[in-house]
C-alpha cells in the first residue's frame, strides 16, 4: 500500500490506492477543513503535493486556484486519489483551528433539585443474630436516612460485585450514591469513608461541530467550570449527511461513537483537572444534542434518517450507564440524552425551547438555530410547529471565495461608508484577516446593499468607478481587504458568485419561517419575540439580518439572542429534574412539517431570492433605506 507522508510534521500512514489524500488524513488523525463533506465544492481542504504521483482533476477545480498555487502543486484533498508513495504539505489554514465557541449561558433562574443524592451510612456488621444481605443492609439504611424504599431501588450487577469487600474495607462506614430514574431509582456507588461533599455533574451540548462542557458542584449547584473543543467527528465531514454515510461503512458507527465521547471524556478532563477534581466524582451527564449526534454517541444506527420516510431509531429521552458508552466518569453514573422531535429537530432545539420559554408564552413567537442545517419553530404554550431544511455552507464560510470559520483573523463585523464606499472590520482577536467568517458575510451583503454597490438580485454594479470594484478572475467581486493588509498573499474578497449562494441561503431560511407562519395562519405582526439561539445567532446583527431578509421584519426589540441555548437547556435540566418532564412535554407539543412535502414552500423560496424580498411591503423600513439609497445615487 502506498505511504503518505504529512508535511511539516512528517507524519506517516499506509493507506489502499487510489484513496483520497482527505482519507490519509483522517487515517493519520489530521482534522481538515471540510465543509462541503468532501465533494470538492468548498475549496477548504487544499494541500500541496511535494513528490510522487495522484490523480487530479485540474480542469474541474482551477478556478479555486491560482496559475502559481497550481504550479506548487495545490489540490484538493478530497478530490486527489493517492497512486504511488507521496509527500503533501497541509498548509495551517487547511487544517481545524481553534474557533470562537460560544460556552455562555443565559442566566436563568430555575429550583435546585438535582437527580443524584449521596448518603453518609453507618451499618450494624452482620452477626449470626442479624443475618441480613449486604445490600439489603445499604438499602434500608438509606430508607432510614430519608431516602426512598428499599424496594424502588435498584442496585446493578456491576455495585453488588463491589459491595462486599468496600462494606468490610471501610468497617461498615460507606457513602451510597443513588439517582432518580424513569421508574424508581439507582444505586450508581458505594464508596468507602464519608464523600458526601464530592457530588458532581456535567452538563453538555454535543454539537456537530463543537462540543460545550459544564461541570457544576450538585450539592450547591454551583459552576466549577467549563471546557470546549471540536467534535472530533468533524475529519468525516462538517455536515450530518457525510456523519452518517460514514457510519455505514464498516466500522463506521464504532468510530465516530468513540470520537463522539473521546471529544466529551477531553473536555471532561480538562475542566475536572481545572477545578482539581476527580472524574469518579462526577456521577450524572446530561447531553444535549440533535438526533443524529445523540445516535452515534450511544452508538444506534443513524442510517434510516436520510432516507423516506426518514426514521430515527428512538426521539424519547433515554438514559444510560456511563460505562456502557466510554463516558470516563464513575460507571455507573447516568448519561441523559434530551428527547427530540423529528430526524432532523432533536434535543438541542428541545434545550433552545427550554431556555427561551416560548413553550410556556401566551404570545407567539418564532425560534431559529442557524448553522450548516437550520432549524425554525413557531409557537406558544398551545402549540407548535417546526422545520429544519439545509441552509448550506455559505452561512458558515463554506462555498463563499474568502469565507473562513469564526477563527483567528476572521473578519466578524464590517461597515461601508457609503460615500467612499471603503469598508472597515474588526476581526476576531484583532489580527490581521484571514478571510470572512458568517457573521461579517451577512454584515457585508446588507452594506453591500445599502451603499448601492449590489442590487435586489445581488450583481454588483460595475458601472461603479472604484477600485474595491472590479471584474475578478472568473466573477465580479469587491475587495474587502488588499493582500498587503492581510494575513497572506491573498486578497480579501466578496464575488457576484459568493453574493449568490449567501443569497440561496437566506432564501431557504426565510421561506421556512413563512411557511410556517402560512400553515399558523398568522403575519409577521402578530409574532412578538424572534429568538437566535447558537454562535451565528449570537454574533449576526440584528438590522443586518432583517436587511437582507434573512428574518420577518419585526421591531429590532423583538429580537432576542438566547446564545448557546443547548447548554443552557442542559444545565437546567441538570440542576432541576422536575424540568425533565417539561422536556417530554414539549418534545410531544410540536408538529414537524417537511419542507419537501410543503408545496408552498419552493415558491416562497423563489420569492425570497431578493434582498430582501420581491415582495418588498413585507419589509417597510427596507424598503425605506433602498428608496434613500437609489436618491443618493441618482438612480
Amino acid at each position: 500500500m502506498p505511504t503518505v507522508t504529512f508535511l511539516p510534521g512528517y507524519r506517516k500512514v499506509e493507506v489502499p490506492r487510489k484513496s483520497t489524500i482527505l482519507e490519509a488524513a483522517q487515517h493519520a488523525n489530521l482534522h481538515m477543513n471540510v465543509v462541503c463533506g468532501g465533494q470538492g465544492k468548498c475549496g477548504k481542504c487544499v494541500v500541496y503535493v511535494r513528490s510522487g504521483h495522484v490523480s487530479f482533476d485540474v480542469k474541474k477545480f482551477s478556478k479555486l486556484f491560482t496559475p502559481e498555487e497550481l504550479e506548487r502543486g495545490a489540490c484538493l484533498a478530497c478530490q486527489t486519489q493517492v497512486l504511488n508513495n507521496i509527500r503533501v504539505e497541509i498548509p495551517a489554514s487547511s487544517l481545524v483551528q481553534e474557533q470562537k465557541i460560544l460556552i455562555e449561558t443565559m442566566d436563568i433562574e430555575t429550583e435546585f433539585v438535582p437527580s443524584v443524592r449521596k448518603y453518609s451510612l453507618s451499618l450494624q456488621p452482620p452477626s449470626l443474630d442479624d443475618p441480613t444481605p449486604d445490600i439489603t443492609r445499604i438499602l434500608d439504611q438509606i430508607s432510614k436516612e430519608g431516602g426512598p424504599e428499599a424496594r424502588h431501588i435498584y442496585a446493578p450487577l456491576d455495585v453488588l460485585r463491589s459491595v462486599p469487600q468496600i462494606l468490610r474495607q471501610g468497617n461498615w462506614k460507606v457513602t451510597a450514591t443513588v439517582a432518580i430514574v424513569p421508574g424508581g431509582y439507582r444505586l450508581i456507588n458505594v464508596e468507602e469513608g464519608d464523600t458526601t461533599n464530592r457530588l458532581y455533574g456535567v452538563a453538555v451540548d454535543l454539537g456537530t461541530t463543537t462540543i460545550v462542557v459544564y461541570l457544576r458542584n450538585l450539592i450547591t449547584g454551583e459552576i466549577m467550570g467549563t471546557a470546549s473543543n471540536y467534535n472530533k467527528q468533524i475529519g468525516f465531514g462538517e455536515d450530518i449527511l457525510s456523519r452518517v454515510n460514514y457510519a455505514k461503512k464498516p466500522g463506521g458507527l464504532e468510530r465516530l461513537q468513540k470520537m463522539a465521547v473521546d471529544g466529551i471524556n477531553e473536555a471532561l478532563t480538562t475542566v475536572a483537572n481545572s477545578a482539581g477534581i476527580d472524574r469518579d466524582d462526577i456521577y450524572e451527564v446530561v447531553v444535549a444534542g440533535n438526533t443524529v449526534m445523540t445516535h452515534l454517541l450511544l452508538g444506534i444506527d443513524p442510517g434510516y434518517m436520510i432516507a423516506e420516510p426518514y426514521v430515527p431509531v428512538v426521539r424519547r429521552a433515554l438514559s444510560t450507564a456511563a460505562g456502557r458508552i466510554g463516558v470516563a466518569i464513575s460507571s455507573n453514573a447516568g448519561v441523559y440524552t434530551f428527547p427530540a422531535v423529528s430526524n432532523f429537530i432533536g434535543g438541542d432545539i428541545i434545550a433552545d425551547i427550554l431556555t427561551s420559554g416560548i413553550s410556556e408564552q401566551e404570545e407567539i413567537s418564532l425560534q431559529l438555530d442557524i448553522g450548516t442545517n437550520f432549524e425554525v419553530v413557531l409557537g406558544c404554550s398551545e402549540w407548535m410547529l417546526s422545520c429544519a431544511g439545509a441552509a448550506g455552507p455559505a452561512l458558515e464560510g463554506g462555498e463563499v471565495l474568502s469565507g473562513m470559520r469564526a477563527n483567528p483573523g476572521a473578519i466578524e463585523r464590517v461597515m461601508i461608508d457609503p460615500e467612499t464606499l471603503d469598508p472597515t472590520y474588526t476581526t476576531i482577536n484583532n489580527i490581521k484577516p484571514r478571510g470572512i467568517c458568517g457573521s461579517g458575510l451577512i454584515d457585508l451583503l446588507a452594506e453591500l446593499l445599502r451603499a448601492c454597490v449590489i442590487d435586489r438580485t445581488g450583481h454588483i454594479n460595475m458601472w461603479i468607478q472604484h477600485p474595491r470594484i472590479r471584474s475578478g478572475r472568473y466573477f465580479p467581486e469587491y475587495v474587502v481587504a488588499f493582500a498587503g493588509e492581510t494575513d497572506g498573499d491573498r486578497d480579501i474578497v466578496i464575488t457576484e458568485n459568493d453574493i449568490k449562494n449567501l443569497v440561496m441561503s437566506k432564501a431557504a431560511i426565510h421561506a421556512a419561517c413563512t411557511t410556517l407562519m402560512n400553515a399558523a395562519g398568522i403575519t409577521r405582526d402578530e409574532i412578538t419575540g424572534i429568538y437566535f439561539s447558537g454562535a451565528f445567532g449570537n454574533y449576526l446583527s440584528k438590522e443586518n439580518a432583517i436587511t437582507i431578509g434573512l428574518i420577518p421584519e419585526v421591531p429590532l426589540p423583538r429580537i432576542h439572542n438566547i446564545g448557546n441555548g443547548a447548554i443552557t437547556g442542559a444545565n437546567i435540566a441538570l440542576i432541576n429534574r422536575k424540568k425533565r418532564k417539561i422536556l417530554d412535554e414539549i418534545a410531544q407539543k410540536i408538529t414537524y412539517i417537511e419542507l419537501n412535502a410543503e408545496p408552498s414552500f419552493m415558491d416562497q423560496y423563489t420569492s425570497s431570492c431578493f434582498l430582501p424580498h420581491t415582495d418588498l411591503s413585507l419589509f417597510p423600513e427596507v424598503q425605506k433605506m433602498l428608496d434613500e439609497c437609489r436618491i443618493r445615487r441618482g438612480s
